[in-house]
């Protein structure tokens, strides 16, 4: 049984940017020169699933030429010092190729499909393409394995429990304004020490055991680490 502290790690769309992933809240809610209803909602996906499918099929190509970032690694090498939990609301596999081992993704993962029939069929996406007329074993057409805006987040559940049990929890790259990911700090013990890294820190309830760090993930996260080792 792993006896270590539980660090719990909560990161947004700000820890990949250092990797040239972009992030729709920089061009004031448009990504990648869309609406982001029109490809990131199931009412644009109903509209136009072949523009949506585009859209996910460009992000993945871009997925594929970015690297993980010195804020992934450090959080992978962590995994040295603590019991490390990664919820991240980033579709990409940055902190998989990081090297981190324990990751919940609650807003799906760009690398999968799933079923259109039945949401339980989910599967990878061999290369970086899925196209309208790609079916899953029922016949269904595949959408991309991502949690749009207005639809449901089935690993919330998941990501409070272990915010629950966190002796240590970090928020990285994330305004808090998405919800209900948002609410995981809300989960935390009180008495557990909360790191917050954002260079554009985040309006958060003052608390006796907030830190915040206001510098980008990769430089906040190296401060992160260097806390967390002289103190584990």
């Amino acid at each position: 049984m792993d006896e270590r502290l539980k660090l719990v790690v909560l990161t947004g769309a700000g820890i990949s940017k250092e990797s040239g992933l972009s992030t729709f809240r920089d061009s004031g809610g448009l990504w990648a020169g869309h609406d982001v209803t029109e490809v990131a909602s199931p009412e644009g996906w109903a509209a136009n699933p072949e523009l949506v499918l585009d859209f996910y099929n460009q992000r993945r190509r871009a997925n594929v030429e970015a690297e993980p970032n010195l804020a992934h690694k450090l959080l992978a090498q962590l995994e040295n010092y603590y019991d490390v939990t990664i919820v991240t609301q980033n579709v990409d596999d940055l902190h998989e190729r990081g090297g981190s081992s324990n990751i919940i993704h609650l807003h799906g993962q760009l690398n999968k499909s799933r079923s259109t029939q039945d949401a339980s069929l989910v599967y990878d996406i061999e290369g970086t393409e899925l196209n309208w007329g790609d079916t899953c074993e029922l016949g269904s057409q595949l959408r991309p394995h991502i949690v749009w805006f207005g639809e449901m987040v089935p690993l919330l559940e998941t990501g409070a429990k272990y915010a629950m049990k966190a002796d240590i929890f970090a928020v990285i790259g994330t305004s808090m304004l998405v919800y209900p990911a948002a609410s995981l700090i809300n989960y935390v013990p009180l008495d557990s020490p909360k790191y917050i890294i954002d260079p554009n820190m985040p309006i958060i309830q003052e608390t006796a055991n907030l830190h915040k760090i206001e510098k980008k993930a990769t430089t906040g996260t190296q401060k992160l680490f260097d806390i967390l080792t002289l103190t584990s």
